[in-house]
């Protein structure tokens, strides 16, 4: 599981720098904590995208909807 871990922490970008070494597992965090929101807001938006696909409508009919 370290080795994981390790792996996903160097994944996440370069920490080759001794000055900062203390801080690798902060960094790694709040990489992967805005990884996983882009991945969720993703996931919101394709989710959206697949249930409103083809539902009988087409744009020119809304857009005369509108244009009304």
């Amino acid at each position: 599981m370290k080795e994981i871990l390790r792996v996903w922490k160097y994944s996440l970008g370069s920490f080759s720098d001794s000055k900062t070494e203390r801080y690798d597992n902060w960094i790694a965090s709040i990489r992967t904590v805005i990884f996983v929101s882009y991945m969720v807001t993703n996931s919101f938006i394709v989710a959206g995208v697949v249930r409103h696909w083809d539902n009988g409508k087409n744009v020119t009919n809304d857009t005369k909807c509108i244009v009304k």
